[in-house]
């Protein structure tokens, strides 16, 4: 018998349906007077920080699109959405904060980002140990850190973000993925839609930290449909019966939207608790909803099936046999290579999106009709 609370749940549900695929009211480009940026998330923006920290590297096949080899750490064939932004306002590649050898400098930002991380703490079984408390907590030790070294020496303002730098930042989020598809491994849908409220109350609980370290622009990015991931529905789609007209998880976009709407809820709040703030959030699940729906429409050949994988249709993925890797699976060893094509398919390897994919998702950010601001009426 379904009780009161998952009787809200899904009138929550309905409403954050109807509201998809639609442009935000009061859009917000992104802009180029913001001096530096410093990103949080998970490996959709991570440039390099799970392999700087974790020591290894991306196998080969990833990043032959842009950067011709995988030492830049980068979870796809090339540029992520956030590689697309900085160069939109001219601003270079986020240096990943663990990241010890490299040419660029800090001066306009700092990537905290790690792949497979999550809004909650890290545990035993966490692929990442940097979940965004982690990362709030880097990027205070890193500000600590550098505003004392320029102290001590004013010319390393050349390399190193001051304070105005900070101030005057924009503070990127997209993280929340992993806690929402991670935990449909272990509960069911109401118990992963009865969680959204405690993740957000962490992801709270950093921004307000965050704020205490003089942040007050805030770019806040929502989740895409995770149902719609070949890795989601290698796993969790056996059962046809749980597959919407377009091949992807019912219960898997079910949750990223009660997640997005009650994102969306607390992003209207934050202003009036954090004076002289300013907070804008982007809908990606539109965006990479109406990618997937209306694929071809734009050059795209395939929506969910991976370009680097194995099996062939529909999926040509394997959850035993990662991108690049050689392994057993059923008996037999395969490997999975990447197509002769990627700008032809949205997903890279069945959990990230293709360089080509990412491109349309920022250039549609861009346009500004898919964020949202609000301000304190102070600033």
């Amino acid at each position: 018998m379904e009780t009161l609370f998952h009787t809200l749940l899904r009138l929550l549900l309905f409403v954050a349906i109807s509201h998809t695929l639609s442009p935000l009211a009061g859009s917000f480009r992104i802009s180029n007077d913001f001096p530096a940026v410093f990103n949080f998330g998970d490996s959709n923006s991570d440039t390099g920080e799970l392999s700087s920290g974790l020591g290894f590297l991306p196998q080969p096949s990833y990043e032959i699109t842009f950067f011709r080899s995988p030492t830049s750490g980068r979870f796809c064939n090339g540029r992520l959405i956030v590689d697309f932004l900085m160069e939109a306002i001219d601003r270079p590649y986020l240096r990943p904060y663990l990241d010890s050898i490299s040419r660029q400098t800090y001066r306009r930002g700092c990537n905290f980002a790690a792949a497979a991380s999550t809004i909650q703490k890290a545990n035993a079984a966490s692929y990442s140990p940097f979940g965004f408390g982690v990362q709030v907590s880097q990027f205070i030790t890193f500000k600590s850190k550098v505003l004392q070294l320029i102290q001590q020496d004013e010319e390393l303002q050349r390399y190193l973000p001051s304070e105005y730098f900070f101030s005057n930042g924009l503070y990127m989020f997209d993280i929340g993925q992993n806690d929402i598809a991670g935990a449909f491994y272990t509960k069911t849908v109401d118990q992963v839609l009865a969680l959204v409220p405690i993740i957000l109350d962490i992801f709270q609980d950093g921004i307000k930290r965050l704020y205490a370290e003089g942040a007050r622009n805030y770019w806040i990015h929502n989740t895409g449909p995770l149902g719609c991931l070949a890795q989601v529905v290698s796993i969790f789609g056996k059962d046809k019966s749980k597959l919407d007209e377009f091949g992807c998880v019912s219960d898997h976009n079910q949750a990223a939207k009660l997640f997005n709407l009650q994102l969306h809820g607390l992003f209207k709040k934050l202003p009036q608790q954090y004076p002289n703030s300013r907070f804008t959030y982007v809908d990606i699940f539109s965006i990479k909803s109406d990618l997937i729906l209306n694929h071809s429409k734009y050059g795209f050949d395939h929506s969910i099936m991976v370009c680097c994988g194995t099996g062939g249709p529909p999926l040509n993925y394997d959850d035993q046999v990662g991108c690049g890797k050689t392994a057993r699976s059923n008996g037999t060893i395969i490997t999975a290579k990447p197509c002769y094509d990627s700008s032809k398919y949205v997903n890279w390897d069945g959990i990230h999106y293709t360089e080509a994919a990412n491109r349309f998702v920022a250039l549609h950010i861009l346009t500004g009709k898919y964020s949202e601001t609000a301000s304190s009426l102070n600033l």
